[in-house]
């Protein structure tokens, strides 16, 4: 039945056995009242909603939630008559803090030596220019120059303040701007499924700033980068990653950088990982405030128990811990006492998995902090106290 025939029944519906006025004038006052109330609830509704809009996908206003130097975060305004989704609303927000890195790397082969181009990404920590990016965009310190390409046009000269190889991170400082900062998320209150987007330079500069969007895929990740260096504790997501996306932000459901991403499983689709910004937090700080990053290190060289147990043929009834197979004279470690074969398992009640995972845990300590060393010597259990000393 039509919706003409629908209201042919209702309006012949006897009205007058309940003495009351015929119902088709009243339909048209009907009318006339939704009119008037849509357009006071339009008026009202928009200083209501783009507030509720805003709580959801941005911070509060002139709250910082920055590493530098209380930089204002990127307000976007979102208009609900624009019907912009979530990752619309985290691109707008998140789009002009993210910027191209080329390099020129310099590599020798026997006696002739070739320039070799790289592009990558990079996110605004500060607004006076110190970006976060991966070591590998960088030549991991290799670079003979770099450049940082910002959304507004602008080129400039970048400078390596810091890297890791191992992290595979690292912050460049471009000179002389008063950029748009993105904000740090939280990357230990992550939970699989929800939200995630990348942004970054897929396959080059023709393709600047795309992009990409899924869900947190796993936690916890390890991927082997080469023979000897396994980067662990990574995000893993679905969100299309690619070459040229190295070292860009990804992102939360709140514009909110929570790592940083850095490889793609060249076998699988949807196999993408990033470095967990919670891990950089205390490096990229001392560098924005004191300009260099100083590391400690314990002073010696180990394997991982499982690595050395299938080297040398023997079980240390260990699940975990890192064995020590040489003290380095005058280090932190020889003034602790430690000696060859000890293995070390936990430092300051945190269990230590393998060398990768004891460097990380050195990240949060400076020269002269002290430390709790729990180890195995000689099948006993003891406690070392160590002091740090820089690297």
């Amino acid at each position: 039945m039509d919706n003409d025939n629908d209201f042919g029944n209702y309006s012949n519906y006897n009205y007058q056995s309940y003495n009351r006025p015929p119902k088709k004038p009243r339909f048209f006052s009907y009318i006339v009242v939704a009119l008037v109330s849509a357009i006071i609830g339009g008026i009202v509704s928009s200083y209501i909603a783009p507030t509720y809009i805003y709580g959801r996908i941005l911070p509060i206003p002139g709250i910082y939630q920055n590493i530098g130097n209380n930089s204002p975060i990127n307000e976007i305004i979102i208009n609900p008559s624009e019907n912009i989704n979530t990752v619309t609303a985290v691109a707008k927000k998140t789009m002009s803090s993210v910027v191209g890195i080329t390099t020129v790397v310099v590599t020798r082969d026997w006696i002739w030596e070739r320039a070799e181009e790289g592009v990558g990404s990079g996110v605004i920590i500060d607004r006076r220019g110190y970006i976060l990016t991966n070591s590998h965009v960088i030549g991991d310190g290799n670079a003979k120059s770099i450049n940082v390409l910002f959304e507004n046009g602008d080129t400039l000269a970048g400078e390596v303040l810091w890297y890791d190889q191992m992290l595979d991170l690292a912050v460049v400082k471009a000179e002389g701007l008063d950029l748009q900062v993105a904000e740090m998320g939280d990357s230990d209150n992550l939970e699989v499924g929800e939200l995630a987007v990348a942004i970054g330079n897929p396959l080059g500069l023709d393709f600047q700033r795309s992009v990409t969007s899924g869900v947190i895929s796993g936690l916890h990740r390890s991927i082997r980068i080469d023979q000897y260096n396994v980067i662990e504790d990574l995000i893993q997501t679905d969100a299309s990653i690619n070459p040229g996306n190295s070292g860009g932000p990804l992102l939360n459901s709140q514009g909110q950088v929570i790592g940083i991403n850095t490889a793609k499983i060249q076998t699988g689709e949807g196999l993408g990982f990033a470095i967990p910004i919670n891990l950089v937090k205390p490096i990229v700080e001392e560098v924005i405030q004191e300009g260099e990053f100083n590391s400690v290190y314990i002073g010696f060289t180990g394997e991982a128990v499982e690595v050395f147990e299938r080297k040398v043929g023997i079980n240390l009834s260990l699940e975990y811990g890192v064995v020590v197979l040489e003290v380095i004279p005058e280090s932190a470690a020889a003034e602790a006492g430690l000696k060859s074969l000890d293995a070390i398992i936990e430092i300051d009640d945190i269990p230590i998995e393998s060398m990768t995972s004891l460097r990380k845990m050195l990240y949060n300590y400076r020269v002269g902090d002290s430390a709790t060393l729990k180890i195995i010597r000689d099948g006993e259990e003891m406690e070392v106290e160590i002091t740090f000393k820089r690297f």
